[in-house]
């Protein structure tokens, strides 16, 4: 088989590797080894590939795959579900307690408790939302 094609090879496997592991070294060797398969198609010897294989995947593994884990393991940015109710106003349906209580937050209405055990929330107050435990929206009166 020609070195090009064995280079090719494996740039293939390792890329379909990467697809299941996602930990971008895979990827990066494949494409160290892409670059080898053209420096092979245009004639270099084999120990000269080998160096290129070698220096492309130390270049990739030291200067890319830094930048990729960083971008791969950024923390959310935006809150998604009930997590995006957190701090929303609400408005209070049926009067709120450390037990029960009615609110009409985001359009719809939902069962609460007082954030606070103690307080007593009057109906037609505003409040805002501080938790969500399952279905059940703990909220305490905005200031």
């Amino acid at each position: 088989m020609i070195d090009w094609q064995i280079w090719l090879i494996l740039a293939a496997v390792l890329g379909v590797a990467e697809i299941f592991t996602l930990t971008a070294a895979l990827g990066l060797l494949g494409g160290a080894a892409l670059i080898t398969a053209g420096a092979a198609s245009v004639g270099l010897p084999p120990p000269v590939q080998m160096l290129v294989f070698a220096a492309t995947a130390t270049l990739g593994l030291v200067l890319l795959r830094p930048v990729v884990h960083r971008h791969m393991h950024r923390p959310q940015l935006e809150r998604f579900g009930v997590d995006a109710l957190i701090g929303k106003p609400a408005y209070v349906l049926r009067e709120v307690t450390a037990l029960d209580g009615l609110v009409r937050l985001g359009g719809e209405e939902w069962s609460a408790r007082a954030y606070d055990e103690t307080l007593v929330i009057e109906k037609g107050t505003v409040v805002d939302v501080m938790e969500v435990r399952g279905s059940t929206a703990l909220v305490y009166p905005q200031e």
